[in-house]
């Protein structure tokens, strides 16, 4: 059951997050353009969730992705359309919130 929390609503250990944004993650909020614009991530890219499958291209080469939103549901189900894509080493975040207080 912890599992699935995890899939869905980002890792509780925090270690690999951190690791991520050490090692300059490309960071990817998955919200809306109005909900980003209210504040986001330092650094982050705004692709929201229904543009993820267009916006493949940018995702391709990059190391390590964390992508993350509101409540860490839209963020679940972006990581699932990249992997399902062949895009690797994507980390659900969670909230923003919880990005942006790793972030310096």
């Amino acid at each position: 059951m912890l599992s699935i929390f995890k899939n869905l609503f980002g890792a509780t250990d925090n270690t690999p997050l951190k690791n991520a944004i050490a090692a300059g993650a490309f960071l990817v909020d998955v919200r809306s353009s109005a909900e980003f614009s209210g504040g986001s991530v330092k650094g982050a890219v705004n692709i929201p969730l229904d543009k993820i499958q267009s916006q493949l291209a940018k995702f391709k080469g990059k190391k390590n992705i964390i992508v993350f939103c509101r409540s860490g549901n839209r963020s679940s189900q972006a990581k699932h359309i990249l992997e399902q894509n062949g895009i690797q080493n994507v980390i659900n975040g969670g909230t923003w919130q919880n990005v942006a207080h790793l972030v310096v």
